[in-house]
């Protein structure tokens, strides 16, 4: 009886683990939280030739998905504040970010791709699904959280696994 009843209550995450890996294909590239720019604040801190925002920024937690085949795109992130300065703990009016997905960084090849804006709540926090529509070849993707208004990036994605 207890190895039934144990074996029914796995049962609901064996599924959610199986339906999770039959959604999964070999084009799909995840990072497993998003962390923001901890550079100097007066320093630059360029990735594939973006500029860094100008103070440090921190979050509390993050993901971001991106299917290399059709563009599907997710995105969420949690606590991006800044980490320093006057209006440390707080968006410091930054009132809407973008995602952006950069292919072949560093390289001839490299292409940018950026989501729609989508805005940015006063504890930091913001979240996109959509697509990014057609996207070439894609090696070494990176994922950017970025400022509109400047194009700066005050995040990035971290800890990437490909599928």
């Amino acid at each position: 009886m207890r190895k039934a009843f144990a074996l029914l209550l796995l049962l609901p995450l064996f599924l959610t683990t199986a339906a999770f890996a039959a959604d999964v294909d070999a084009t799909t590239v995840r990072w497993r939280t998003i962390v923001g720019n901890i550079n100097d604040p007066g320093t630059s801190n360029p990735v594939a030739g973006i500029p860094s925002g100008g103070l440090p920024w921190t979050t509390t937690g993050g993901r971001a998905s991106v299917n290399l085949t059709t563009g599907q795109t997710a995105f969420n992130v949690s606590g991006l504040v800044l980490n320093g300065g006057n209006a440390s703990g707080t968006p410091d009016g930054v009132a809407n970010v973008k995602g952006t997905l950069v292919c072949n960084a560093g390289t001839p090849a490299q292409s940018v791709h950026d989501t729609a804006t989508v805005p940015l709540t006063a504890e930091g926090d913001a979240e996109f699904i959509g697509t990014l529509g057609s996207l070439p070849a894609c090696a070494n993707p990176l994922f950017l959280v970025r400022v509109p208004a400047n194009n700066s990036w005050i995040a990035t994605g971290a800890v990437r696994d490909l599928f």
